[in-house]
């Protein structure tokens, strides 16, 4: 086994990795609030990543600097959803629920293909692209300069997200609306208000990962696809709900995608089955997960 080879597929793990466990926050916390699942979790990414896109095409703005112009449109995108139709189904079925984001999803996607063409679209020359000739050399392992940008934002967006609901008032809400919504109203808090905050916080979450992607990765109608299939794995084996797991999913899920190539012999086209065969394990070992509760 070449240890070069197989340092460079763990980088490259972990900084995909904390993509992953960005992009996945955002799906557990509103679960973890509402027993929602945002099946058009990988259209809020595409749009993110459009956004970014036309930010620089039209106003010639990189991709970091239009970040919070992207994450504002993503929290309001968030924002609508729940209140336009999310919080009149919940109380419904929960096949009706499914059916409310699926379609969401459908219907984004679709938009997408018909207002930018199904082509691939890239970035022209990002600043984190121009630094270092776009890579960096340590100990042998070459690192993308975009790439260690998006880990290090993404790093900074969970750790801002997880001080926010662990250290303030309004976080502590949160998490008693999540705990137990009924005694959480007796104690005045408004659930609808924390659910309202939940998807603004999700679609932030998602709107600085697809700002990060844009830089490095192409973007179509499709792209949200296979990121919101890991961001459902990732959820599934952090535990429905958990924040830490999230992020420890997420790191795993990039390690092992990557690794796995190098460590079992499998084509780099099958790492992906490698990754789901993991989540099999899991959770008939655990089917909570390995932070859930229940």
């Amino acid at each position: 086994m070449d240890t070069t080879l197989l340092l460079q597929a763990l980088a490259n793990g972990l900084l995909i990795g904390m993509v992953y466990a960005l992009i996945s926050v955002g799906l557990t916390l509103i679960f973890g609030l509402m027993e929602i699942v945002n099946f058009a979790h990988g259209e809020f990414l595409m749009l993110a990543m459009y956004a970014a896109f036309w930010a620089s095409v039209l106003f010639s703005l990189d991709p970091m600097v239009s970040l919070p112009i992207t994450v504002v449109g993503l929290a309001l995108l968030g924002l609508a959803t729940y209140r336009g139709i999310i919080a009149h189904i919940l109380h419904a079925p929960m096949l009706a629920q499914i059916f409310a984001t699926f379609g969401l999803g459908l219907f984004l996607r679709g938009l997408a293909q018909y207002l930018w063409t199904p082509n691939f679209r890239t970035i022209e020359r990002p600043w984190l692209g121009q630094i270092s000739g776009g890579t960096v050399n340590i100990g042998g392992v070459f690192l993308g300069v975009p790439q260690i940008a998006a880990a290090i934002l993404a790093g900074v967006a969970f750790v801002a997200l997880y001080l926010f609901i662990t250290r303030t008032r309004v976080g502590l809400a949160l998490q008693a609306v999540a705990e137990d919504k009924s005694t959480a109203g007796l104690m005045g808090i408004d659930s609808n208000r924390m659910f309202a905050l939940g998807w603004v916080l999700g679609g932030a979450c998602v709107g600085v990962a697809g700002a990060v992607l844009a830089s490095f990765y192409p973007i179509t109608p499709t792209v949200g696809i296979l990121f919101a299939l890991m961001a459902y794995i990732v959820v599934a084996l952090g535990g429905f709900g958990s924040v830490p797991g999230a992020l420890v999913a997420g790191l795993l899920v990039g390690l092992v995608q990557e690794a796995s190539p190098i460590l079992f012999g499998v084509p780099t086209t099958y790492k992906y089955a490698v990754v789901f065969a993991l989540y099999l394990v899991v959770v008939l070992i655990r089917p909570q997960g390995l932070f859930g509760r229940f």
